[in-house]
């Protein structure tokens, strides 16, 4: 399926993982390989702009770090990023420049590109966020099906087997997700797209296109 290749959901130039990605047909291959990413980069960070906090964590000098939020490595925060009251950050997490993660909101096995916005009681795991999309308030990324078996993407003519149990949502650049939607495993959203609050989202979302439910998906005029 094209429209699920790293390719066409992102511009890698908005990421400092541009490098891990560029390995990758796509997306949910990269998710076994961001902790190990996280570990190697670190080291080699420039000390001047990067401090490290903890064991392989990596917070830029410019971050906005609240003193209530929770960051366990490997993790890497980058400039002007901002980490708000109570953020809950398990690891293997990679916060891009200028994002926002916010109030109780919870990041496992991530890569968020630059100006991604995660501000309000969200869950993100095993996901990646592209550049400059948004999660409303209370919407997450379910990343384990009901059943716990593997996740599957399913296409509206054609499937991929992940052979993966933790797939959260592989989201392009710019996409708009409302306030209180479930993104369910596997979910992959097309650039520039827009999900109605309250939907619970599965399978592929074209780019460009406006979700209102699952019988109702529209191009973007």
């Amino acid at each position: 399926m094209e429209e699920c290749k790293i390719k066409n959901l992102y511009n890698l130039d908005e990421t400092i993982a541009k490098s891990l990605l560029e390995r990758y047909e796509y997306p949910w291959e990269v998710l076994a390989h961001i902790e190990e990413f996280i570990i190697e980069l670190g080291s080699t960070l420039n000390r001047e702009e990067y401090e490290q906090t903890a064991e392989n964590v990596w917070i830029h000098k410019t971050a906005n770090v609240y003193e209530s939020a929770y960051i366990k490595g490997p993790c890497i925060i980058c400039e002007n990023a901002e980490i708000r009251h109570c953020a809950f950050i398990r690891g293997k997490a990679i916060v891009g420049e200028n994002a926002v993660v916010g109030n109780s909101t919870e990041l496992k096995n991530v890569i968020l590109f630059n100006n991604v916005q995660v501000p309000h009681y969200n869950y993100v795991g095993d996901s990646i966020l592209g550049y400059k999309a948004h999660m409303g308030a209370g919407s997450i990324t379910s990343n384990v099906k009901s059943d716990k078996k593997l996740v599957v993407i399913k296409g509206k003519n054609e499937k991929i087997e992940t052979n993966i149990k933790k797939v959260g949502s592989m989201i392009g650049d710019n996409v708009e997700v409302g306030c209180g939607c479930v993104l369910n495993p596997g979910t992959v959203i097309g650039k520039g797209s827009n999900i109605y609050p309250l939907s619970s989202v599965r399978g592929v979302i074209p780019q460009k296109s406006i979700y209102k439910n699952c019988n109702e998906i529209v191009d973007k005029k």
